[in-house]
């Protein structure tokens, strides 16, 4: 059977429990954000005993506390338990990472531009634990653990450092998704490293001079090939998040 196949002899039911309750979780979060923004009468609004308003960041560190607790004391082998305390992990996760923007900046961004980068983070941690899923491993944990010295020997810490030195350049060269996402395709690191970095980027602060072409090409690849897919990726998190206040000149 498929699912017995892929995720209980495995050992995945506990992680896919917990991308199920963050799935979850943010889809009806952001349905009631949203409901409360329109104004419906029907559904219950913002919590505010006394008149403090109280975020779902904090019912997503109590869901995290009890499942994190709940699954560090659960034995390995009972994998109904462990699941549950993964979803409950999973739940509290996504209600924490909805609200990662308030966290940064320590006021409530929400529905600013800023608060973007609560949906972002979101989309991060639902596309990596589904790559989890579907088997991949991050290469530098590969690079780590190796079962024996017929399996690396003296060259794991080199490959190990050459991966890490690899996904450090990638990021810094504003390359956020294929350094993420290239943890666990090597060959995504190995092109982001070597290609020209985000006009925003540090990398691209530190080493491009300003009358440079490097600098001058970055900035119409920007233009002409990020900009579209960046609007694209703003209109399916709008799509399912809501509407973010654009940011004023």
């Amino acid at each position: 059977m498929w699912f017995t196949e892929t995720f209980v002899q495995t050992g995945r039911v506990p992680l896919l429990c917990f991308f199920g309750g963050m799935v979850a979780a943010f889809g009806f979060i952001r349905l009631s954000v949203r409901l409360i923004r329109a104004q419906v009468r029907w559904w219950p609004g913002n919590i505010t005993p006394g008149g403090l308003h109280i975020h779902h960041v904090v019912f997503g560190v109590v869901f995290m506390m009890m499942g994190g607790v709940a699954g560090l004391s659960t034995p390995d082998g009972e994998t109904t338990w462990r699941s549950v305390a993964a979803g409950l992990f999973g739940i509290g996760s996504a209600l924490v990472l909805d609200e990662f923007s308030l966290i940064l900046h320590l006021k409530d961004v929400y529905w600013s531009e800023k608060g973007r980068l609560s949906v972002d983070a979101v989309f991060v941690a639902i596309a990596l634990t589904a790559m989890l899923l579907l088997g991949f491993r991050p290469s530098l944990v590969d690079d780590i653990v190796a079962p024996g010295p017929s399996t690396g020997g003296p060259y794991v810490p080199l490959v190990f450092t050459a991966d890490l030195a690899l996904a450090v350049v990638t990021l810094l060269k504003g390359k956020i998704w294929t350094g993420l996402i290239g943890v666990f395709l090597p060959v995504l690191l190995i092109l982001g490293a070597v290609r020209l970095a985000r006009p925003q980027s540090p990398w691209s602060r530190w080493r491009y001079l300003e009358s440079s072409r490097k600098l001058a090409k970055a900035r119409w690849r920007e233009r002409r090939l990020r900009v579209p897919i960046i609007r694209g990726k703003i209109w399916l998190q709008e799509l399912i998040a809501g509407r973010h206040e654009r940011a004023r000149d």
